[in-house]
């Protein structure tokens, strides 16, 4: 699936959870989704635990946090022996 595509599964609105991002509309945020992989939870656990989820939607999630990180930008900062 291109990426573009996988993006539009994951949707904003203020009336859902807050405006956080979801998965298709639903009431499973980005975040979740991610939290549960970096614990451990393998993303076949996530698809039987969540059948509405599917495995696109976990690709969307995994693109979509990646393309924030792609995005950050570090600004050096100078520390001075002066207070």
């Amino acid at each position: 699936m291109p990426n573009d595509d996988l993006l539009e599964r994951i949707t904003v609105n203020p009336r859902v959870m807050i405006g956080k991002p979801v998965i298709r509309g639903l009431r499973i945020t980005v975040e979740q989704v991610l939290k549960a992989l970096a614990s451990g939870i393998s993303a076949q656990e996530l698809l039987t635990d969540y059948p509405e989820l599917e495995m696109a939607d976990i690709q969307a999630v995994l693109l979509y946090a990646a393309n924030l990180v792609s995005e950050e930008q570090v600004f050096p900062v100078e520390v001075s022996a002066e207070g």
